[in-house]
C-alpha cells in the first residue's frame, strides 16, 4: 500500500514538473530556455530555470522574473515558489537545445541523416556517456512516406529507475513536406551507475565523416 502511495506521488510530482517545463518553455523561448528543476521543501519550492540568457529571465529590476514568480503561483497553487535562474553551460549537452537545433535545421533543408550524425558527433565529443536521437516524420521529399531514423551512441538506459539519470527532451519540427518529431536523450559526462562501468564508444565511421 505504501509502495502503491509513493509512486502515484512520484507520477504526480513528474506530471507537475512536465506541466510547468511547457509553461517555461512557452514564457521563456527567447531566454533560450532549456530544462527546470524543482526541490521541495516544507517552507518553500525551489524552482531553478536553466537558459542561455538569465538577463532576460530576470529583465529590469527584476519584473520579469518577479511576474513569472507570480504566474506560477497563479496557474500551478505553488505556495511561496522562489526563482533561481542558472545558465547553460554546455548547449551541446542539453537535450532540449540540441533538439530545437536539428528542428530549425530541417526546416532549412538540412539532410535529416547528415544532421543526426554530425549532431550526435557533437554531443559525443563534448563528453556525453551516450546519447540517442530520433527523428519520425517526413523526412524525404514530397509524396514520400513518414520514416524514422535513430542513431544511438554509448550507454543509455531503457528500463528502470537508472532511466531518470538520462535527460531527455522531445520537440517538433515543421519543414514544408510535414511535421517531424524530435526525441534527444543524453547520459551526461560524470553520470555514476549502479555496478555498470561505462567505457568510451567507438564512432562509427559513417558519423565521423558526416557534414552538413
Amino acid at each position: 500500500m505504501i509502495s502503491m502511495v509513493v509512486e502515484k506521488k512520484f507520477i504526480e510530482d513528474l506530471m507537475v514538473k512536465h506541466n510547468i517545463s511547457k509553461f517555461l518553455e512557452k514564457r521563456l523561448s527567447r531566454a533560450g530556455f532549456s530544462r527546470v528543476e524543482i526541490q521541495k521543501t516544507p517552507i518553500i519550492t525551489r524552482i531553478t530555470v536553466y537558459v542561455t540568457n538569465p538577463g532576460k529571465v530576470i529583465g529590469r529590476g527584476g519584473e520579469t522574473i518577479n511576474a513569472l514568480t507570480e504566474g506560477m503561483r497563479k496557474k500551478f497553487g505553488i505556495d511561496n515558489p522562489q526563482i533561481s535562474v542558472a545558465e547553460v553551460k554546455n548547449e551541446k549537452l542539453e537535450p532540449r537545445l540540441v533538439a530545437k537545433y536539428i528542428a530549425n535545421s530541417l526546416e532549412r533543408g538540412i539532410n535529416a541523416r547528415r544532421l543526426l550524425h554530425s549532431t550526435i558527433r557533437e554531443i559525443m565529443a563534448n563528453g556525453a556517456m551516450g546519447a540517442e536521437i530520433i527523428a519520425t516524420g517526413k523526412l524525404a521529399a514530397k509524396g514520400a512516406k513518414a520514416k524514422q531514423i535513430k542513431i544511438r551512441l554509448g550507454y543509455l538506459p531503457k528500463a528502470g529507475h537508472v532511466t531518470q539519470l538520462v535527460d531527455y527532451a522531445k520537440v517538433a519540427s515543421y519543414p514544408k513536406y510535414g511535421a517531424i518529431g524530435i526525441k534527444v536523450r543524453i547520459t551526461q559526462p560524470g553520470t555514476k551507475f549502479p555496478t555498470k562501468k561505462i567505457s568510451k564508444p567507438e564512432i562509427p565511421k559513417a558519423i565521423a565523416a558526416a557534414q552538413i
